[in-house]
């Protein structure tokens, strides 16, 4: 059986999560999430996406991005994904697989969709009880010790500021661009 295509189309937002290899807990490491959260910045800052949200959490990542028009979905996720990890074998000194292979993307259609997702992300770290409130992990985007993105204008309601509602919930459908758009 081959590998789900993903369904991406420029210009659009998704929610993306991915999993270490085997679920192993390899970003309790703190300089493992250090070279990640760098790795993410350094091509971030090349023009590869926007960088919305993000969370680094033991054994997963998740994070909220827009490919710029010339990197698609798949290739940002490499560059994050295997950046990283030549990054973590080079300074670590470890030779072992880091990544689970592949991810999961939703489409953000719409300011209500971004903000549940966005809820999900920040609260992770509370849910898993690693911390009681979401501005305490210092892994994730909440921590406001990064410059973030902002959002594209289509995701932004009328007049909005922030972008962040505490009471959002997440939403239970993984809605794709139209057709027409791929």
């Amino acid at each position: 059986m081959g590998r789900l295509k993903h369904r991406t189309a420029p210009g659009w937002t998704y929610f993306v999560t991915t999993k270490t290899w085997q679920n192993r807990a390899l970003f309790q490491v703190p300089e493992n999430n250090r070279i990640l959260i760098e790795c993410m910045f350094r091509h971030r800052d090349a023009g590869a996406y926007l960088l919305h949200e993000f969370v680094v959490m033991p054994n997963h990542l998740h994070l909220i991005l827009t490919p710029s028009t010339q990197t698609t979905l798949e290739k940002a996720m490499m560059l994050i994904k295997g950046g990283s990890s030549h990054d973590i074998h080079r300074q670590g000194g470890i030779n072992i697989q880091l990544w689970a292979s592949g991810f999961h993307e939703a489409s953000i259609r719409d300011h209500g969709d971004y903000l549940s997702k966005s809820a999900y992300i920040r609260s992770n770290p509370v849910e898993a009880h690693l911390v009681s409130e979401p501005e305490d992990w210092p892994h994730g985007s909440v921590c406001r010790a990064f410059r973030m993105d902002e959002l594209p204008h289509r995701l932004l309601s009328p007049g909005a500021k922030a972008p962040f509602n505490a009471n959002a919930l997440m939403s239970e459908l993984k809605l794709r661009p139209p057709k027409n758009l791929r």
